[in-house]
């Protein structure tokens, strides 16, 4: 039997969310990918791990479109490695990650990873230079037959769907630039598909490394994979653990771990953290209106990491030249515990360069 608080200062250790200092080659979430998603999103990720991001550059990291088709990061020696780790595991899978634009192509007789290499061969025949999504999506709509197209209403436009666009992209061998809002795509330098992507971007054990003890749905739900497919691939080296009551996978190499990780670390984690990425919300915040307030439908906060327990959210506030870190407890903090968090606010508002005007604490 193993407790919530043996999971949450697991993670907590094999995410390196305990490291001052950091490398970008022993980075732990990179081997899966570190979701760039808002101003805080993947350097940030990175900072909060000890991670010198001011060193980081397009010389050593590369965005993709990966997992559920959002933008990550990783190092771009790997890139090859990581598309192939990337690619859906079967057809099937392909259709569950691409959504509503199966159904069309089903119907046409078009085999989904056939769709993806058709779109990812198109793509590659357009994006020569540098281009803009929307340059990029105009264009591919006019050499695209009807099955792979949707009349989108938001733009009065008819375009391609948007999972085959995203997934296809690094099947092409395409990179977003860093930093470009629309984003612009562009070919990754000497890229080559590696054939296997070896333990290290093995996404399944990943996921049990940065994520675990887990089970299989809780992988297939990350990854937008069937169930089935990741059963097929489950790893040969696990030990069965119970976690409130329920039966889950870790990797053999980790037990030691598991039984004896501390965490004894306070973090401002971006509101797409890899660790409040876990398909466990139970586990992670047990409370469901606390579980509601991290979670909502619309405009995620950021969520406060004290010593393996998620205590709270925070939200930044910039009005002019004054910058303040708001923070909803979930619990009444002490003040040695305030002191920490308020250091971390600290720490963002160096990473944003401005400085930190207060912290407001909700109670």
């Amino acid at each position: 039997m193993v407790d919530r608080h043996q999971v949450m200062n697991f993670r907590v250790q094999a995410q390196q969310l305990d490291r001052d200092q950091n490398t970008l080659a022993d980075a732990a979430i990179l081997d899966i990918g570190v979701q760039n998603t808002g101003p805080d999103g993947a350097r940030w990720a990175l900072a909060v791990r000890g991670v010198d991001v001011a060193a980081l550059s397009a010389k050593n990291l590369v965005l993709l479109w990966t997992i559920r088709g959002a933008p990550h990061v990783y190092r771009r020696a790997d890139v090859g490695k990581v598309v192939a780790a990337v690619e859906p595991f079967s057809d099937a899978d392909a259709g569950k990650r691409i959504y509503d634009a199966s159904k069309p192509l089903k119907a046409a007789g078009i085999g989904n990873l056939a769709a993806l290499d058709e779109v990812a061969a198109q793509l590659r025949a357009i994006v020569t230079t540098p281009t803009v999504k929307g340059d990029v999506s105009g264009r591919l709509a006019k050499v695209m037959p009807e099955p792979y197209l949707r009349f989108c209403r938001a733009c009065d436009a008819t375009h391609l769907y948007e999972m085959p666009f995203r997934l296809a992209a690094a099947r092409a061998g395409l990179e977003l630039q860093l930093d470009t809002s629309p984003p612009v795509l562009q070919r990754i330098t000497g890229f080559t598909r590696a054939a296997a992507s070896g333990d290290r971007y093995d996404l399944i054990r990943a996921y049990l490394h940065l994520l675990g003890p887990a089970t299989p749905k809780q992988v297939a739900d990350y990854l937008d994979a069937p169930v089935k497919d990741v059963k097929a691939l489950w790893p040969d080296d696990v030990i069965e653990v119970t976690v409130d009551g329920e039966v889950r996978s870790l990797l053999a190499a980790d037990e030691n771990v598991l039984e004896s990780a501390d965490a004894t670390s306070t973090r401002l984690l971006g509101p797409f953290d890899l660790f409040l990425q876990a398909k466990d919300r139970a586990t992670l915040v047990p409370d469901t209106a606390h579980a509601k307030e991290l979670w909502p439908v619309l405009g995620r906060p950021g969520a406060v990491l004290v010593d393996g327990e998620l205590v709270g959210t925070w939200r930044p506030r910039k009005s002019g030249n004054t910058f303040t870190v708001a923070v909803q407890p979930w619990r009444k903090l002490p003040g040695p515990m305030r002191k920490a968090i308020t250091e971390q606010a600290d720490r963002l508002a160096a990473y944003r360069a401005v400085s930190l005007t207060g912290v407001d604490f909700a109670i």
